[in-house]
């Protein structure tokens, strides 16, 4: 599958933005789709996670209740709605897919998508 992410920008503190992860291949709803963000000097690091069917949701405890993810397997998408956005949320956020199991870990993901910025101003 491949992953193309969008949405990104430049937003004020308290402000929302929504990405964006459109995947091609006809089998999107067997996946597990992941959101993780890597602020510069920084690792990569879990943000979000959805289940195949977008009926569990897992997050990062710092942005659950700001974020939210969601999945529409018809369309192939899963968007990222971010709201009260706070300056430590700056980073380049990635769209990332994987047929294993249900998972928090970057490294066992199979599919990325190319990345998109995220810059939150105080």
């Amino acid at each position: 599958v491949q992953l193309q992410a969008s949405g990104g920008g430049l937003v004020q503190a308290g402000g929302s933005l929504r990405l964006s992860c459109a995947a091609s291949g006809q089998t999107f709803s067997s996946y597990v789709m992941g959101w993780f963000r890597q602020a510069p000097g920084k690792e990569r690091d879990f943000v979000a996670v959805i289940s195949p069917s977008g009926g569990s949701t897992y997050y990062l405890g710092s942005v659950k209740g700001r974020f939210t993810v969601s999945r529409d397997n018809a369309k192939n998408t899963v968007t990222l709605q971010m709201n009260n956005l706070k300056p430590e949320d700056t980073a380049v956020y990635y769209c990332a897919a994987t047929k294993g199991s249900w998972t928090t870990s970057p490294g066992l993901y199979d599919y990325w998508g190319q990345g998109t910025q995220v810059t939150v101003s105080s």
